[in-house]
């Protein structure tokens, strides 16, 4: 990662810690209030939107497995990669939309179900996943070959585990908030798998229709910051009253 993105990527980690806990009060023992406030579901509200781009996407991107020949039997011709991917009408996939500010003092339950990655076809699927902080991670391995998975966290340990062929599961959670998180795999460099760590659970990752939903947010005023790989991140402000449901679009211009 150049050193401007990895400062960018420091950036977003504070503001996702501040998104998160909000402002607080120190205890009598000195240490910050944890955030006791609870989410009312009954006015709860709702943000879809869509994600598109303006202009035709880069050709898809060879990747030459010669030095994995293992993988290279997996795939009939050689792969063509597409680092922005589309739908129709200028659809934008795995875009990764979320609360940025305005959350204040509310505390979140953290998912009972693992987040899940997979290495297909010596591939990382998904591209881009979002997961709240102490959530469990379930990385599979469904090749008939070695792995190695190699996360590189900004915010938390970094840690690098061999998966051999019909190995379980290798189970993983990461405390802190982290943004952009690059999976790597030792044994085939060009595997790659972004990671994003919350501490709330208003994150989506956007469909192959450019599709993304936030569900059950509290009534409030939000900025809301979608970032892609390639394209980098945009900000939009909303307001959302009880019960209320809005729609947001960004709109990512494709390079010249």
């Amino acid at each position: 990662m150049r050193p401007f993105f990895r400062c960018l990527a420091v950036g977003f980690v504070a503001s996702l810690i501040l998104a998160g806990c909000g402002k607080k009060e120190p205890s009598e023992g000195g240490q910050a209030a944890a955030p006791t406030a609870t989410v009312d579901l009954a006015t709860a509200a709702t943000i879809t939107g869509t994600v598109t781009l303006d202009g035709a996407p880069p050709a898809p991107r060879k990747i030459i497995m010669s030095a994995g020949p293992e993988c290279a039997k997996l795939h009939s011709s050689p792969l063509a990669y597409p680092e922005v991917v589309t739908g129709g009408h200028g659809a934008l996939a795995n875009v990764l939309v979320y609360v940025k500010f305005g959350l204040g003092n509310y505390r979140f339950d953290v998912p009972a179900t693992p987040a899940a990655l997979d290495q297909v076809g010596c591939m990382y699927e998904p591209h881009v996943l979002g997961l709240m902080a102490g959530q469990a991670l379930e990385i599979k391995n469904t090749d008939p070959l070695i792995h190695n998975v190699h996360p590189v966290p900004h915010n938390n340990r970094g840690w690098n585990k061999s998966q051999p062929v019909g190995s379980a599961p290798i189970e993983a959670s990461f405390e802190h908030p982290d943004f952009a998180m690059p999976v790597l795999c030792n044994v085939h460099p060009w595997m790659r798998a972004f990671l994003f760590v919350f501490p709330h659970p208003y994150f989506d990752v956007s469909s192959t229709a450019g599709t993304f939903e936030l569900k059950n947010v509290p009534p409030g005023t939000y900025t809301i910051e979608a970032w892609q790989e390639k394209y980098g991140t945009q900000e939009q402000t909303i307001t959302l009253g009880p019960k209320e449901s809005k729609s947001l679009a960004f709109t990512f211009k494709s390079a010249p």
